[in-house]
């Protein structure tokens, strides 16, 4: 089985894939855990154990490790947790690493390991010109054009960074929940901030997309995921699809990849280099 993490700074996906006759198979499971930075190796370790466990998973059946980490302090903690339980090497989504994804922005090492798979899934999925909309801690806009190009895109403060920065800063402000307002203009407080904060953000993705829709050509699919996908892109007037499996598919292409660019021999019969 394949075993895929997709560490982000607020939340860390772990899913499972069932390997047939040397491929992947259907995603098994997913789980969202905590991303703790003080957090050791055996503490994932045992986390990730129990959680196999209940799936009735040996942890020998796990065969391949791919991982993506936009949080670079656990890193070696991940690489840990993998060769003590797992005894394997991780895949870590970095430079070097077989993506079949060509990136044409400025410093091509800067791409967060998250959007490239995001892109990988996306352009697999749905071609492309297309715009991957990532709700996470931050809002990501990740542009791959008709050719399967990662272009670049745009990072804007994720909609619970927003809420908690003015939370923070505004003393008589009461901290509310995040969601779709019954209506537009509101008659209380509560009512004022789920209306700011939830078309606020609306108002901000549509008017980027509006924008690199612009550029890129109306033919462009718009691709939500990420936890607060649902909540916003339902409003969205281009987001077409929501896809909450989209950088864990990724990920599943990318090792394949990896792994098939491993085994493929030379013309002298030796295997290629990755």
């Amino acid at each position: 089985m394949l075993l895929a993490l997709n560490v982000n700074n607020t939340n860390t996906v772990i899913a499972l894939y069932p390997m047939r006759n040397g491929r992947t198979d259907e995603l098994r499971v997913t789980w969202r855990i905590s991303t703790r930075q003080p957090q050791t190796a055996d503490e994932y370790g045992i986390l990730v154990r129990n959680l196999l466990q209940d799936e009735g998973i040996d942890r020998k059946d796990i065969t391949g490790i791919v991982i993506a980490s936009v949080v670079p302090p656990i890193d070696w903690i991940l690489r840990q947790f993998c060769e003590r339980y797992f005894d394997q090497k991780p895949l870590f989504i970095e430079p070097g690493v077989k993506t079949g994804l060509p990136i044409r922005t400025d410093n091509p090492g800067e791409a967060g390991a998250d959007r490239i798979a995001n892109c990988v899934g996306a352009f697999e999925q749905y071609g492309g010109p297309c715009i991957v909309v990532d709700f996470g801690t931050a809002t990501n806009f990740d542009v791959i054009s008709s050719k399967g190009e990662f272009l670049g895109g745009a990072i804007a403060p994720g909609l619970n960074i927003s809420a908690e920065a003015l939370f923070a800063r505004a003393a008589r402000l009461p901290r509310v929940e995040i969601k779709r307002p019954t209506k537009i203009i509101g008659t209380n407080t509560v009512d004022n901030l789920q209306i700011g904060l939830f078309y606020g953000h609306l108002g901000l993705v549509d008017s980027i997309l509006e924008r690199m829709i612009a550029e890129l050509g109306t033919e462009t699919k718009c691709v939500a995921t990420g936890g607060l996908a649902h909540l916003i892109a339902g409003e969205s007037k281009y987001i077409s699809h929501i896809n909450d499996t989209l950088t864990l598919e990724g990920l599943r292409i990318i090792y394949e990849r990896h792994r098939n660019a491993k085994a493929r021999p030379h013309a002298d019969g030796t295997a290629a280099k990755a």
